[in-house]
């Protein structure tokens, strides 16, 4: 087999199927640990509990522009989160551990997102040995990904729910904002 060159082995291939989680402590505000999930290959779970609205973990990485995080878009795995829009925070590359946290439709985290950082905050108390999880909500020109968490309100993928026109009862549906041709 040919020798692989860094960019292939820094870039395309982090979080590829051999690659164990490593949890960076420093980004841990509680005692985490990483196992098997039984939603997809690996897992964070908390190993104390944890009580709502407090602190996790931050999800760090390397910050990368959109440029980049579409070259590194190859990868058969990704873990971008996107802080702006013209930057991501690419997991894969220095990551905190954060980034194997997986998908739920009923999460028990939540990600802040200030000033470029993310830090991912407790919605509700998590029990030790709990499985840490996030609402992905994926945004942009993406297809539709099945969503695998078996929760009873689950929407069946991960990304973002679509926005549901609002409008006072019995007044009619909005008209297009184009003439109308005759």
């Amino acid at each position: 087999m040919p020798e692989l060159t860094a960019f292939v082995r820094e870039v395309v291939l982090p979080g590829g199927p051999d690659v164990v989680p490593r949890l960076d402590r420093s980004a841990c505000r509680f005692k985490l640990r990483h196992g098997r999930s039984r939603i997809d290959r690996w897992g964070l779970f908390a190993a104390e509990s944890i009580p709502a609205r407090r602190r996790v973990i931050d999800y760090t990485g390397e910050k990368v522009g959109r440029k980049e995080a579409a070259r590194r878009s190859l990868r058969p795995r990704l873990f971008f989160y996107r802080v702006s829009k013209l930057r991501s925070i690419d997991g894969a590359v220095g990551g905190s551990g954060a980034e194997f946290i997986n998908h739920s439709c009923e999460p028990n985290l939540v990600a802040r997102v200030r000033k470029g950082r993310v830090t991912l905050v407790s919605l509700r108390p998590i029990g030790r040995g709990e499985e840490l999880f996030l609402d992905y909500q994926i945004a942009g020109d993406v297809p539709m990904l099945a969503c695998r968490c078996r929760a009873p309100s689950c929407r069946g993928y991960m990304n973002r729910p679509p926005r549901v026109e609002m409008r006072p009862r019995g007044a009619p549906p909005r008209r297009p904002s184009a003439p109308y041709l005759r």
